[in-house]
């Protein structure tokens, strides 16, 4: 290679600089883009490689060098054994392509190639795995490419390699005889007889032997049935079929196998489906299944064998003939799953369910035979636990199933609640039940298991959206649960549908329980269904979704309270569970009259007051069947006030003046007040009613229907003024016990149940200490009192010594005596009375709070669903401050569980419903003074609290609120101690870019001019989230942002030229900040070729690493040196200093070897041998005796330093203010002390 003369080279410039460079495999002859081709191939990322491979495609295609291509090939090759695994399959799906596009490379040519590169034979003994694979992606790519078939000597020589590899095992695994199973499945029949049949004759004889070679056999027989006849079988097996008797020892070892290896893949072997498949051709599944299966694999008791069992189950469903679904899904595979199915509900333990869940699934779907479908699931229905279904009561795959076979299905499940047949059912115990029930599983215990299962299974059907269902078969539901939640048949009539069924086991108390429970989840659920429409029919745009209704119109609650009316009339045939009361029938009819009379008055003109009523009156009506006294109370309330609100409407209509008219409509108070005074009850269903009723009446909710609601929230006002209702005591216990009941029947969970039962314990474990502690310090208070009534009742019968008496041993007869006993057991009696009256009115006192919190946590439920319902209402911005009240009184408040959860939710409302929402009010021209007013409130009072967030802008007076801000800016800036944060500023800034921009400048001064660093750091970050915001760079002109960046940029050089050490966190913190900053300063700066000066930035930077602890942080160290590489200055590499490692190592060689005394004062060693004695530390280095000398003393060295510490502690330990020496580090700076140690020894 020719030299080029330079000017001061001198005389080296004629020499040769480099010996003679060779390019065998012609490298230096490409272009770097087509080299990187290849680079990418071998990278890991997937998303590369396919990207590499398409643009090396295109490339070859439009190239013109002949020898660019052939490099290609050579290269892929050569790729094909590369060291990295993830290369690997790369090379090879690019050779596939290549051959594919390709097609004037002769196939033979590519394999010879492959073959001569990747020689077993030939190969290092450390690269033989590497070579296998070479060989083994070669034929990969060979036969991917597509043009395998069209050649059939390459196919046979591809065939035979394959072969080769198969001694390879332990690097390859399977992997050669699958891909013989690809080639077959694309080999033509002509071809397999003529060239592989005689290749694999071998292979396929001894198809017993492997799984690989059992599934190359099967897939023969299914790709070449015409060549593969029985006949030939019979001279390759010895039998001419596969399934028979004299084969299932060797069938069920291959299988065996085939289990061990995929049990890290969780997968079912392919060779098992095919023997499936098999077995259904030849006839022989029931043998098949009965010998492998259940008699072989399934005794194994293995987990891969167990699985394997399970996933055949699962991969044979859509297989089998109904008989045979019937004869699999009864026997000994389901039972073996379903002990699987309640053993692993333990952790950590592997699950197999949410597998079969898939299998059955695809099958319902794919399959449309209902008898089918309704026998698979029927099966997995049976599969019970001591008569409960290990399958769960919301299984989704019951979305799959046709019309007619849910409409069987659901029939089914009425008929086994009604009659439960246990012994149809294929049930099973665990071997710990078993053993934990010696006396064996009762059949009520059974029957009561399987009908709290029947009736969740019921309900989510319903509840299920994705389950295709008429409204028919939903009513037919709901009417089943109502009757067996609240009736029981006396006799049948075919008017009742649910009478004609009698039960054949009693229902107990606890059944019926579950039964209410689920009812009135599937009330609610029916209150938000939306109608169903027809899917031909499309939707018009913006039409508003009606919930709770049928495809006509009907309240799904009407149509249950009427046939509850049906049921209350049909005495003769049914009776309720608790019979109505006088007083019950007589609400229970009130209620119906006012319903009817609200829907006569909906016909002529429908309003929400209706509605509302409506729903109100049908939902509590349904609530007398639960709880009647309750419920008659509510439903007497509701008729007072229905009886108001029209009264009040008619005498608005009479008197029509104008003043009058122009008063909100005063239902919406009416109906918020008796929303209110529902939800004072301790119900979850009552809870639900008024969320439900209330999200109706939202848009007609007004401002003084609003502020009711306010009230009840404000802590500034008592009882009376804010309308919070307390229940009286004996109430508020019956209340409570009932809902917690309701609690306990709706958790199943027992793990759940327990954590509750345990802080329950706690929380009353720490009342009772509160109370103890209060009853001690009541009795101090009260002692002053007592000791003088008991004084004076001493003094009166004369019991009390006086000086005045001086007889001291003057005793009383018994008479006066025994009036004395009365008198003090009186007296001791009304005072325990007064403690226990006390502490009475204590507990009363708490139990009334606990209930007017809990109250009040509700009554945030109807501010939720107001805000969620009507964003854009001009009333949300009247909340902010409301809110903000009861977050203040919360805060302030007790620190409890309750007092917790009512301010979390009340914050949680304010900050993401209230501050954050998505759509709020943006027409607000009639109340543009009261906002301003209202913001400068807000922001006067965000001051005080530790967080703080603004609601929205509208039409804002832009110099006024820019002012409120700046002023708040200046007051975190400049004041130590401020309850405002520099988030919020950051928060405003990014939502608001118009008030960003005013307020810039301001936050760009306080870089430099911020109280402490902490403020400067935050003016930092609240600068740069401004820049970094688009709309404020849309604001601004180019000038103004120009005159910004510089301005900012000589701020950051000031605070950052003005940092003295680096120590302190909120230094670091500081100057992270500020290097965020610079970086997006000087990148905006370069990048938009800005007329900005950054050399004081530049300089202000360069000795900020030379201070102490800069280096401790990775990530700033990091961030630093980014932000300099913008000005040319580069992080020095770390080179490896050997050398003063070597040099610290002896000089710690050479510290230990010294010792802790100087040679005159140490004590020699008299076990150490003499040569070793006189060892100069110098001698280390030299060779001969003195190395073995050194090799040989190690152990002594060790042993004599002990010694020595030892001597020299104990010596020492005696001197008077002088402590033992610690064991000296080899550190340079501790040498001088040491020495200085040492000659003052000396000198002493």
């Amino acid at each position: 290679m020719a030299t080029k003369p330079h000017a001061g080279m001198g005389e080296i410039e004629n020499e040769p600089l480099r010996p003679k460079v060779t390019d065998a495999k012609g490298i230096l002859k490409q272009n770097r883009e087509f080299l990187d081709f290849f680079w990418d191939i071998a990278k890991p990322e997937q998303e590369i490689r396919l990207k590499a491979i398409e643009d090396l495609i295109q490339y070859l295609k439009n190239s013109e060098k002949s020898d660019e291509l052939k490099y290609t090939l050579k290269r892929l090759v050569d790729g094909l054994s590369h060291t990295r695994e993830t290369a690997r399959p790369g090379f090879s799906l690019a050779l596939a392509q290549v051959l594919s596009v390709f097609e004037e490379i002769h196939l033979q040519t590519v394999l010879g190639y492959i073959k001569e590169k990747h020689d077993l034979q030939k190969v290092k003994k450390k690269l033989i795995r590497n070579a296998a694979f070479g060989n083994f992606f070669g034929v990969l790519a060979l036969s991917q490419s597509g043009r395998l078939p069209k050649e059939t000597q390459v196919v046979l020589e591809c065939v035979q390699l394959l072969q080769s590899l198969a001694q390879y095992r332990e690097h390859l695994k399977d992997l050669p005889r699958k891909t013989m199973v690809d080639i077959l499945s694309e080999t033509t029949e002509e071809v397999f007889e003529e060239v592989l049949l005689g290749a694999l004759q071998s292979d396929l004889s001894s198809a017993f032997s492997t799984p690989e070679q059992l599934q190359l056999l099967l897939v023969a027989m299914q790709r070449f049935p015409s060549i593969l006849k029985p006949a030939k079988l019979k001279k390759l097996l010895g039998s001419s079929s596969v399934i028979t008797q004299d084969n299932i020892p060797k069938l069920l070892e291959v299988l065996k196998m085939a289990a061990r290896s995929v049990k890290k893949d969780r997968v079912l072997p392919a060779v098992a489906l095919d023997v499936l498949q098999v077995a259904l051709k030849e006839e022989s599944f029931e043998m098949f299944w009965r010998d492998v299966v259940v008699n072989g694999l399934l005794n194994e008791q293995s987990g891969p064998s167990s699985y394997m069992c399970y996933r055949l189950l699962g991969s044979a469903l859509p297989l089998l003939s109904l008989p045979q679904l019937q004869q699999v899904l009864s026997g000994e595979v389901m039972r073996h799953y379903g002990e699987h199915v309640v053993c692993a509900q333990l952790p950590e333990r592997f699950k197999f369910a949410p597998e079969m869940e898939t299998y059955v699934g695809d099958f319902l779907q794919g399959c449309r035979e209902p008898d089918k479908q309704l026998a698979v699931m029927l099966s997995f229905t049976k599969l019970t636990n001591q008569g409960y279904p290990v399958v769960p009561s919301f299984w989704k795959v019951v979305q799959h199933l046709e019309p007619s076979a849910l409409q069987s299905y659901v029939d089914w499940l009425k008929d086994m609640f009604t009659h439960p047949k246990m012994e149809s059912c294929l049930d099973f115990s665990t071997r710990r039940q078993q053993e934990n029930q010696e006396s064996g599983v009762q059949s009520e215990h059974c029957v009561f298991r399987m009908r709290k299962w029947i009736i969740p299974r019921l309900t989510s059907i319903v509840e299920n959206v994705q389950v295709k269902k008429e409204e028919d078969l939903i009513m037919d539901v709901a009417r089943f649960v109502f009757f067996h939640a609240f009736f029981d048949a006396k006799k049948p009539t075919p008017d009742i549908p649910e009478t004609e069924s009698t039960l054949s086991v009693p229902l107990d108390e606890r059944t019926r329980a579950v039964i209410v429970n689920s009812f009135f989840g599937l009330l609610q659920h029916l209150n938000q269904r939306p109608v169903q429409v027809d899917a031909s029919e499309p939707a018009a745009q913006g039409e508003r979704r009606v919930l709770g209704v049928t495809a006509d119109g009907t309240l799904w609650v009407y149509c249950l309270v009427q046939y509850a009316n049906v049921l209350l009339n049909q005495t003769k045939y049914v009776h309720c569970a608790q019979q109505f009361t006088p007083q019950q029938k007589k609400s229970w009819d009130s209620m119906l009259s006012s319903v009817e009379t609200l829907k006569k008055k909906a016909k002529k003109t429908q309003t929400a007051e209706t509605s509302a009523f409506q729903l109100l009156f049908l939902l509590v009506g349904i609530y007398l069947f639960k709880a009647a006294d309750e419920g008659i109370e509510l439903m007497q309330d509701l008729q007072n006030c229905l009886e108001k609100a029209q009264e009040k409407k008619t005498k608005r209509k009479k008197k029509a003046t104008a003043s009058e008219e122009q008063d909100e409509p005063h239902w919406v108070e009416v109906m918020v007040g008796i929303l209110l005074s529902l939800l004072s009850q301790p119900s979850r269903f009552i809870r639900q009613v008024c969320r439900t009723v209330f999200a109706g009446i939202c848009p007609h909710v007004n401002k003084r229907a609003l502020d009711t609601i306010l009230d009840v929230l404000d802590p500034n006002k008592d009882e009376e003024e804010s309308g919070v209702v307390v229940t009286d005591e004996k109430d508020v216990a019956k209340l409570k016990k009932r809902d917690q009941e309701e609690q306990d029947e709706k958790d199943d969970q027992q793990e759940g149940e327990e954590e509750w039962e345990t802080s329950d314990e706690d929380s009353d474990d720490e009342a009772m200490e509160e109370d103890d502690k209060a009853e001690s310090e009541e009795e101090g208070e009260v002692d002053q009192n007592f000791r003088l009534e008991l004084m004076k009742v001493l003094q009166g019968q004369n019991a009390l010594a006086t000086e005045e008496d001086g007889s001291e041993d003057e005793e009383l007869d018994d008479e006066a005596m025994m009036k004395l006993d009365d008198n003090i057991a009186a007296l001791f009696s009304e005072q325990k009375k007064r403690i226990q009256a006390k502490k009475d009115e204590k507990e009363k006192f708490r139990k009334e709070k606990a209930l007017v919190r809990d109250f009040k946590i509700k009554v945030l439920d109807l501010l939720e669903v107001f805000l969620n319902k009507q964003p854009e209402n001009p009333l949300v911005l009247g909340i902010v401050e409301p809110m903000l009240t009861v977050i203040e009184g919360g805060m302030s408040s007790d620190s409890n569980q309750q007092e917790q959860e009512f301010l979390r939710k009340a914050a949680d409302i304010f900050r993401n419903q209230l501050c954050r929402a998505k759509r709020y009010c943006k027409n607000v021209s009639d109340m543009q003074e009261e906002l301003h007013d209202m913001m400068e409130r807000v922001l006067t009072r965000a001051q005080t609290l530790s967080d703080s967030s603004m609601a929205a802008m509208g039409s804002v007076d832009m110099e006024r609120v820019t002012s409120l801000f700046k002023r708040a800016l200046c007051s975190f800036m400049t004041r130590r101690k401020s309850a405002l944060s520099g988030a919020m500023f950051i928060d405003l800034f990014t939502r608001f870019p118009v008030l960003c921009v005013r307020l810039l400048d301001s936050a760009v001064v306080y870089i430099t001019e911020g109280v402490r660093q902490h403020q400067q750091g935050q003016a930092c970050a609240i600068v740069l989230r401004g820049l970094q915001t688009r709309e404020v760079r849309q604001l601004l002109t180019d000038a103004q942002w120009t005159e910004i960046l510089e301005k900012t940029v000589g701020q950051v050089a000031e605070t950052v030229s003005s940092i003295p050490e680096y120590k302190i966190k909120v230094v670091q913190e500081k100057v992270a900040r500020a290097l965020e900053l610079s970086q997006f300063l000087v990148r905006s700066i370069q990048q938009q070729k800005l007329s900005v000066n950054l050399e004081p930035l530049k300089e202000a930077l360069q000795p900020l690493n030379l201070l102490d602890g800069f280096r401790k942080t990775g990530h700033l160290e990091d961030t630093y040196w980014s932000v300099v590489k913008h000005f040319g200055i580069l992080k020095p590499k770390i080179e490896k200093m050997k050398k003063a490692q070597e040099e610290q190592d002896q000089q710690s060689v050479a510290k230990k070897k010294k010792g802790f005394l100087p040679e005159t004062k140490k004590r020699k060693n008299r076990k150490k041998p003499a040569v070793l004695e006189g060892k100069q530390p110098e001698t280390r280095d030299e060779g001969g005796a003195a190395g073995e000398a050194g090799a040989a003393g190690d152990k002594e060295k060790k042993k004599k330093n002990k010694n020595k510490k030892r001597k020299q502690q104990g010596s020492r330990g005696g001197e008077p203010g002088q402590a033992p020496q610690k064991k000296a580090k080899a550190q340079p700076g501790g040498k001088k002390k040491k020495k200085q140690k040492q000659k003052q020894g000396d000198d002493a």
